[in-house]
């Protein structure tokens, strides 16, 4: 009966196996290892050999550990190897700190063992320039044609303490404490101070990983794996540069609705260095590419790593917001006003509370407190006034929140309150509660109770009321649809007749009236327009005149010039001609003085209906894609610069997104009695536009400025396109 129930379970066992055991991971035997050599274990303490080995055993790492130095018997008295494979038996994850000149014979002799996974410590690669370059590209030769994955070289190693692997393969001094929080850096110098600041903050990190130069894994790899990772529930990441931001923000959207997602980013962008002819070009060289990458994400970027780590600590141990209601209880005035104000500066609303709130925290509190919102308990109040005072705004159906702020005064500790604190957070399970402990006495004491318990503790008031603010944009994330990315009926061969044309006569630039034929081919609306040459018998004013009458009255008149750039520095542009007398004497005086350059004929478009000048863009940045921008147009573009960029191809979700987030938004809703603007007909542009930069690589900046924004609908003025060959 036994090998019947046996033979049975066998059966099942391999039949749903595939189920039950899912496939192991290419990054597992890395980042999960099953046995680890140590290539380069060093004697010597404090070398990165000794410290790497003696780590892995210091640390409890798992399964069994192999030290490799041909001339050494023995290391941390356990049996030196002079080789990999002399070792015998199967290596999950080599770790290799040898000199620079061996790490790729020593990378091929790992392959041919049957190593699974490799990570580099050693330095003098790529970061190094000259021959490290080179001996860079050797390494991943090697890598690749094997199979496997590497991380590094020059980093510092990797972190997981998941019970049942318990793995610093790293050189820092210390292990971080178990959590939920899985970080990467591509700098190592700056793992070291992210290390020792999570453990002091309590913070506790799933897995570590230094990226070192990414040659072959990256970022992007990484928030991969931990996006099905159990054991992570929020991702943070430094980076210096995005690799690939298309499959950044690709693989990024997969993962922000279920786990928050940090980033700071180091570094501005070298591709602003190129001269821009666009708008669209002169902005995207900014931060504002950045913002655009992190933001289309649905990353949460920090500017510091100070920030992130605010923001790691609220998420690793509340529960998000319902709703961005904020109550705020203090003991004293001012921190309760700084804190409303960074409160509501976070997108966060400091809650009307309810008369019957109100009654309760009266009939206990002194008579000199402040029973609105922030509640001030006065400087006397004790830790019975802060728990009292914080269960009657979490019985409040108009908070979502609450941040407990204290400033110490005489006779009153800081860990007496904190224990109060702690008393309604486990009360109140499904609420998120923060905490804000001021001042330098007792404060250890205060934020050491705060971390046991799992309540963020912050020094300063804005830094709770920024990480709160992260968390509501979080729930957001998790609710807002992911979006699509639309298909448009586009004429795309007349668009690539345009280009051909544009590139065979030697000019790098869309005439206008190319320009506005690019446009409509692409079924972006355009205000109706006429384009007169000189050819034919009759004189320029007199088909100028004649054109304007079939077009319709009141029109605008402009110069079409290659050469001129700035067409209104030559009165190249006159507006609001009523009639053919009009046309002719404005044609005639525009054409008097073109100096050297060559005049093509005139563009005649007739007036637009009045509507919000709006500008959308596009520019292709080297190493990132095709940016697609919104804005603004005129002093709201040109001075103040509120824009709002994305990579493309945009979803319809993105474009929205664009429009609502500009600082100017107000206007396009309608103020002071102006209607409010078709936002559709808006991203519906957008849209249309991001199509073009995928379908046409050639075209490299875009503006689309003004694009009027009407009640009904959008429509384009003017517009410049500047192409280069493929």
């Amino acid at each position: 009966m036994r090998s019947e129930k046996g033979f049975t379970v066998s059966l099942l066992t391999s039949y749903f196996s595939p189920f039950i055991f899912p496939a192991v991971h290419p990054l597992d035997p890395i980042l999960r290892p099953k046995s680890i050599a140590v290539i380069g274990a060093s004697r010597q303490p404090n070398t990165i050999g000794w410290m790497i080995l003696d780590n892995l055993l210091r640390f409890g790492f798992r399964g069994p550990v192999y030290p490799v130095n041909p001339k050494a018997a023995a290391v941390h008295s356990i049996p030196a190897y002079p080789s990999v494979r002399a070792i015998g038996k199967p290596v999950d994850l080599g770790v290799i700190a040898v000199p620079k000149e061996h790490v790729v014979p020593v990378a091929r002799e790992c392959v041919e063992a049957g190593v699974k996974g490799l990570v580099v410590i050693s330095a003098g690669f790529k970061e190094v320039g000259g021959e490290g370059v080179e001996r860079e590209r050797a390494l991943v030769e090697v890598v690749r044609g094997a199979g496997i994955r590497m991380v590094g070289p020059n980093c510092m190693g990797v972190i997981n303490t998941e019970p049942g692997v318990e793995m610093n393969a790293t050189f820092a001094p210390s292990m971080p404490p178990v959590g939920p929080v899985a970080f990467m850096s591509q700098s190592g110098a700056m793992g070291f101070s992210v290390l020792d600041y999570a453990e002091s903050l309590n913070i506790g990190i799933s897995m570590f990983v230094s990226a070192g130069n990414k040659a072959d894994l990256s970022g992007n790899d990484f928030i991969s794996y931990w996006r099905d990772d159990p054991h992570t529930r929020v991702v943070l990441l430094y980076l210096e540069n995005f690799g690939n931001p298309g499959r950044f923000v690709e693989l990024a959207r997969d993962i922000t609705p279920h786990k928050p997602f940090c980033v700071v980013k180091s570094g501005r962008t070298g591709a602003g260095i190129r001269a821009a002819a666009s708008h669209t070009g002169a902005l995207a060289g900014t931060e504002l590419a950045t913002d655009a990458i992190i933001a289309q994400a649905g990353a949460i970027r920090a500017q510091t790593v100070e920030e992130m780590f605010d923001y790691a600590m609220a998420f690793a141990n509340q529960p998000l917001p319902e709703g961005n209601r904020v109550a705020i209880v203090t003991n004293a005035g001012g921190p309760g006003i700084i804190l409303a104000d960074a409160c509501e500066a976070s997108g966060l609303v400091v809650a009307a509370l309810s008369p019957e709130t109100q009654l309760l925290l009266r009939t206990k509190l002194p008579e000199e407190a402040s029973v609105g919102n922030p509640v001030d308990l006065i400087a006397s109040a004790m830790a019975p006034s802060y728990e009292y005072a914080l269960n009657c705004v979490f019985q409040d159906p108009n908070v979502d929140a609450a941040i407990a702020a204290f400033v110490p005064p005489l006779g009153v500790q800081a860990k007496d309150i904190a224990e109060a604190i702690v008393r309604v957070n486990a009360r109140y399970p499904n609420k998120t509660l923060l905490a804000v402990l001021m001042g330098r006495q007792g404060l250890p004491a205060g934020m050491a109770e705060l971390q046991k318990a799992n309540v963020p503790g912050y020094i300063f008031p804005e830094s709770a009321a920024r990480a709160l603010g992260a968390m509501w944009r979080q729930r957001q994330r998790r609710e807002r649809p992911p979006g699509t990315v639309r298909a448009f009926k586009t004429e795309d061969a007349a668009v690539e007749r345009i280009l051909d044309a544009t590139l065979a006569a030697g000019r790098s630039k869309l005439s206008e009236p190319d320009a506005l034929r690019l446009l409509e081919a692409y079924g972006i609306p355009v205000a109706p327009w006429r384009f007169v040459s000189h050819e034919g018998q009759q004189s320029l004013a007199t088909a100028a005149a004649e054109a304007a009458a079939k077009l319709g009255f009141p029109a605008a008149l402009k110069i079409v010039s290659p050469e001129i750039v700035h067409k209104t520095d030559v009165g190249g542009v006159v507006l609001n001609l009523s009639s053919q007398d009009a046309v002719r004497r404005a044609v005639r005086e525009m054409v008097k003085n073109p100096g050297n350059a060559t005049i093509e004929g005139v563009l005649l478009q007739r007036m637009a209906p009045a509507g919000r000048e709006t500008i959308v863009g596009m520019t292709r940045m080297p190493r990132v894609g095709p940016l697609v921008m919104f804005g603004l147009g005129g002093v709201y573009v040109e001075v103040l610069r509120d824009v709002v960029l994305r990579l493309s191809p945009l979803r319809d979700t993105d474009a929205h997104e664009m429009i609502h987030e500009v600082k100017s938004y107000r206007l396009l809703e309608g103020v002071r009695g102006e209607p409010a603007r078709d936002l559709n007909a808006l991203a519906e542009a957008l849209l249309r536009v991001s199509q073009l930069s995928q379908r046409h690589p050639r075209i490299t900046e875009l503006d689309i400025n003004p694009l009027l924004a009407l009640e009904r609908g959008a429509v384009a003025v003017d517009a410049r396109v500047n192409v280069e060959p493929a």
